[in-house]
């Protein structure tokens, strides 16, 4: 952690600033995985709305 003492004697304490990378697109397989939890997410929300209909 850098810390820096002024003339008054306050402290302040700073964190330390992450390394910065650059995200790379995803590979196919990857997408192809996005699209699956996708299906199933929409699967599963649809579900959850069609069963909260038919209960109320």
């Amino acid at each position: 952690m850098y810390t820096t003492v002024n003339e008054d004697g306050v402290i302040n304490n700073y964190a330390t600033k992450p390394k910065i990378y650059y995200a790379e697109y995803p590979a196919i397989w990857e997408q192809r995985k996005y699209v699956v939890q996708g299906v199933f997410a929409t699967l599963l929300v649809t579900t959850l709305v069609l069963v909260g209909l038919s209960v109320s």
